[in-house]
């Protein structure tokens, strides 16, 4: 219990440390006496729901987790070391790592631009997670609100973000075995895991009608087309503007 709260403290403030301090060297970032895979492996393997671990390619790691600047400790900093990223339950939710063929996409590339400019910054938030239907898990840096440390879900359906009351190892936890088809209920169509498995971790389904109107809340009426997440990302953020949510 007391290793548990520990690794929840550790990637509680993991954000907001890095970046008040001068960028550390990847060497002193990859914690060997101490590091947070051992915990993380458990953990999926005793997943309820399906974890797929991609492949990492040491060079992008090392990489990754100098622009990130969380240790190997952490449970985000042994994920971004140790894998390219995870899909969980056929690809539905994608965490993201240090990149990999199914997932081309970095944590810190992917942030950069989005909620930092350069790296070292204090990020408002981090995208940590995303959804085949166009959903964004961030993780707080106090842009999002006074609960620091805490995942949020920019969800496609209201283009809210959700306040989850996690932290980012409990949302690990969430991924590997809350019940998904219960948190998503009604925003998966039928045969939705022969699609889903069959997508490529950089794009998402892109729905008509919209899936936060009233006409698009049928999700198996709707069409649907496979698009690229950063337009999907872009056009969520655009339309948040348009509908006054950002006001």
């Amino acid at each position: 219990m007391i290793r548990y709260l520990t690794i929840v403290l550790l990637t509680l403030y993991a954000l907001p440390m890095t970046a008040q301090n001068k960028m550390r060297q990847v060497e002193e970032l990859i914690n060997k006496t101490d590091p947070g895979w051992i915990f993380v492996d458990e953990w999926i393997k005793s997943a309820k729901n399906k974890v797929e671990i991609l492949p990492v390619d040491t060079s992008k790691a090392k990489d990754a987790l100098y622009k990130t600047q969380v240790t190997t400790r952490s449970p985000m900093g042994a994920i971004i070391y140790m894998t390219g990223g995870l899909l969980i339950d056929d690809g539905w939710i994608r965490i993201l790592g240090s990149g990999s063929s199914k997932i081309n996409r970095t944590l810190p590339d992917w942030n950069k631009g989005k909620s930092f400019k350069e790296f070292g910054e204090s990020p408002s938030f981090l995208l940590i997670a995303d959804d085949a239907i166009g959903g964004f898990y961030l993780l707080n840096g106090g842009g999002l609100g006074k609960d620091l440390g805490n995942v949020y879900y920019f969800s496609p359906d209201n283009l809210e973000y959700e306040q989850m009351d996690l932290t980012y190892t409990q949302f690990l936890d969430f991924c590997f075995n809350n019940d998904l088809d219960k948190f998503y209920e009604g925003s998966r169509w039928t045969n939705w895991r022969d699609e889903v498995s069959k997508l490529n971790g950089d794009k998402v389904f892109n729905f008509y009608p919209f899936l936060w109107t009233k006409e698009g809340k049928d999700i198996n009426e709707n069409s649907r087309r496979a698009i690229s997440i950063e337009e999907q990302y872009d056009f969520n953020l655009d339309m948040r503007k348009q509908l006054g949510l950002d006001n």
